[in-house]
């Protein structure tokens, strides 16, 4: 095939938005002369296969439409062949369009950066643990704010917003200091009780909460946020600091900069880019400059 550009879709994402957005940039992309061939997945299998297939006829950039997860979940295929990435942010979160200041409410603007933008190249977390290799692009999220995440996905009831409120309010009455062993850049372990540690390589998560506020996806670093343990109440009072980026004053907060990280702990769940990675223990790494995605270019400074 000629010089392409292709497009692989989640219409599922965002509760339907994905659908809409693609649509959105295939006609955009089209409308100025590009020739596009679409790719569109019904499950994280499918888009596998499909960003297999869309890499495999070599186009000019991949435009992914969906959230984190989705571009998280094809992110070895991409890396691997070396194709820039336009995302059209379509998910709940969008953390990294955020932090790369693409687009996130004009699917357009996002589309035309496959044609226009310029490539930045972007780290790359993996993490390692027993049940498996993943890769992530935002922040790994190890303690209660996982269990969180993992309450969240188990529950039947009730839908939309208020189950993520009711996973928070039984994980709060179970709330419990974890026993964690961490170890730094191939130094010996150290433990600490704590309520959460969460790994970033980009800001923040949840959809602009900035737990790993300063960092930067493409210092080839990923920050570390420890919390000590907190009562329910305390937990409770630090959220509006994390809300503003300003929890690293308080005295119950540690802040490291590393290349690789080592956490145990019985019970811990790990999460990343919304996703469950594994369980009980993990290496989380950085892979510097691994992926290219096209943002807007830096304006111009007048002199």
């Amino acid at each position: 095939m000629a010089e392409h550009i292709a497009v692989l879709s989640n219409p599922f994402a965002g509760k339907g938005r994905g659908r809409r957005e693609a649509d959105a940039a295939v006609a955009h992309l089209r409308a100025g002369g590009a020739e596009v061939k679409v790719y569109t997945g019904d499950s994280a299998a499918s888009s596998l296969v499909l960003a297999a297939q869309a890499l495999g006829a070599n186009p000019r950039v991949l435009v992914v439409v969906g959230g984190d997860g989705t571009l998280s979940g094809i992110l070895d295929l991409v890396c691997a062949a070396s194709v820039p990435v336009a995302l059209v942010p379509a998910g709940t979160g969008n953390d990294l369009a955020r932090a790369l200041g693409l687009p996130r409410h004009d699917p357009i603007a996002a589309a035309e950066l496959a044609r226009t933008g310029v490539r930045r190249a972007v780290d790359v977390g993996t993490i390692r643990t027993a049940e498996r290799t993943a890769s992530f692009l935002t922040i790994a999220a190890l303690g209660f704010d996982a269990k969180v995440s993992d309450r969240t996905n188990r529950l039947r009831w009730p839908h939309g917003a208020l189950r993520y409120y009711v996973a928070l309010l039984i994980e709060l009455a179970r709330l419990r200091p974890m026993e964690f062993s961490v170890g730094f850049d191939g130094a010996a372990p150290t433990n600490a009780a704590g309520t959460l540690i969460a790994v970033g390589n980009t800001a923040s998560y949840g959809g602009g909460m900035p737990v790993c506020v300063g960092a930067a996806p493409d210092d080839g670093m990923l920050d570390v946020v420890r919390v000590a343990p907190l009562s329910r109440i305390r937990l409770l009072t630090l959220f509006p600091l994390l809300l503003r980026g300003t929890h690293f004053t308080r005295p119950e907060v540690r802040h490291d900069r590393v290349r690789e990280v080592t956490v145990s702990a019985p019970g811990l769940v790990v999460y990343a880019d919304g996703e469950r990675i594994g369980e009980d223990a993990c290496t989380i790494s950085v892979r510097p400059a691994a992926l290219t995605v096209m943002v807007p270019a830096a304006p111009e400074v007048s002199a």
